[in-house]
């Protein structure tokens, strides 16, 4: 015996609040060019002793045309990549897959930079910067002493936090 279901015309349709939620992330969170392709820059951030260092994909972004800046710990990347134009009649595109036009991203830092100090280089469409932290934010050595005449004095680790702790 067959299950026989009442038509409902409304069971189909997308809430309010999904076309909404959904307009709004094509839009704004994720927005995309014609044919769907996503304006991004996949970026890597890698922390060593001294420095965070920053890899960002952009191809085709010439270094005239890309902007760097850092402020309030907010390190952005701008860049634009523009359509070669040819001398002559316009060709007629049956494809035309590769992005042009502006990307930006930013990111918030772990911890301060030495802006002053941030070196950059842009080889094969791959950005690298490398972000010295500030002096603030580097571990350093305290020496203990003790009261003792005959002890001997012995460096420690501290950490930044553990630094401001120790100097109040």
């Amino acid at each position: 015996m067959a299950n026989m279901t009442r038509f409902d015309p409304f069971g189909e349709m997308m809430s309010l609040r999904d076309a909404m939620n959904s307009l709004f992330e094509e839009s704004v969170v994720n927005p995309r060019l014609a044919g769907g392709q996503t304006m991004s820059m996949p970026l890597d951030v890698a922390e060593t002793k001294d420095a965070y260092i920053v890899e960002a994909t952009l191809p085709g972004v010439k270094p005239e045309n890309l902007d760097i800046t850092i402020q309030d710990n907010v390190l952005t990347i701008t860049g634009e990549s523009r359509q070669e134009q040819t001398a002559g009649e316009k060709p007629n595109y049956h494809r035309l897959e590769r992005r042009y036009g502006r990307v930006s991203r930013s990111i918030s830092l772990p911890a301060q930079v030495n802006a002053d100090k941030v070196a950059a280089s842009l080889n094969h469409g791959i950005l690298h910067l490398e972000l010295p932290k500030a002096e603030s934010v580097k571990p350093r050595k305290i020496t203990v002493q003790t009261n003792a005449a005959n002890s001997d004095t012995q460096p420690i680790d501290v950490q930044p936090e553990q630094a401001n702790e120790v100097g109040n």
